[in-house]
């Protein structure tokens, strides 16, 4: 019992609350997207806004790509944790692409979310590896990891100038589509997402060092409020796998409804 009540006293809690907010905030996008193209409903008209994709859209994306670099710093085992998800993310793209290819249903997922954080994790495991093997002091592998999230994620804007201009889609995963492509349901390409989630890993290893929350006095009004985020952050894989075909499955009873109603 002792044990187990340290656990939840030193846990990041903080770190949950926050992916758990990105992703809630990811979740109401996709909603307000399925509603206004999807469904055809004139709603969520911020949706046609440049603000929107170029300053609410990147915030809460970095927010949650950066917490989950933040994140891997306190895995044991980051090979297995980017197999697991790569295994994942294989199989949304196998499930996506049948259903858009066998039923009609548009929403091939070639590289997104769950891909791009496989490779990061993997590519931060790599490094980590080496670090160990080579004896990198530490504090070396910060400026060396700083330095390639910020070079990744300028390479993403440098690969930017090349979208739509190649004759082939074989670099979709780097940021790159062809002349002509699949629509995609959802799409986040290597660059420069990776660029993010590296930062992300320099801050949880410099801030988080120790692996134990920053807030170990936190009130217990605030635990209270932060709960409901800190569940879906902990739960954060398996419900944003499954929360695209029940919002749609539930969005699609209602118009039914109302199609019926009106």
């Amino acid at each position: 019992m002792a044990e187990g009540s340290v656990v939840k006293k030193t846990r990041a809690f903080e770190l949950d609350f926050l992916r758990g907010l990105a992703l809630f905030l990811m979740i109401l996008m996709h909603f307000a997207y399925d509603i206004r193209y999807i469904f055809g409903y004139d709603a969520f008209e911020f949706m046609e806004y440049r603000w929107f994709w170029v300053f609410i859209e990147p915030f809460f994306l970095c927010l949650f790509v950066g917490i989950s670099g933040v994140c891997c710093t306190f895995s044991k085992n980051n090979f297995k944790r980017a197999g697991k998800l790569l295994v994942v993310a294989l199989c949304v793209t196998a499930v996506t692409y049948v259903a858009t290819y066998r039923f009609g249903i548009e929403c091939l997922i070639i590289f997104n979310v769950l891909h791009m954080l496989a490779v990061s994790i993997f590519v931060y495991a790599l490094l980590s590896l080496i670090e160990k093997k080579s004896k990198i002091d530490p504090k070396v592998m910060n400026v060396l990891l700083t330095f390639f999230g910020l070079y990744f994620a300028q390479v993403g804007k440098e690969l930017v100038k090349y979208d739509g201009k190649v004759d082939t889609n074989i670099f979709i995963p780097i940021g790159i589509t062809g002349k002509t492509h699949p629509f995609m349901g959802d799409y986040m390409p290597l660059f420069p997402w990776i660029g993010v989630f590296l930062v992300g890993a320099v801050i949880g290893r410099i801030i988080y060092s120790d692996r134990k929350t920053l807030f170990k006095n936190a009130p217990g009004p605030l635990l209270k409020i932060t709960r409901p985020f800190e569940f879906i952050g902990r739960h954060s894989l398996i419900i944003y796998v499954v929360h695209q075909p029940i919002v749609l499955a539930l969005t699609y009873g209602v118009d039914h409804l109302l199609r019926k109603i009106c």
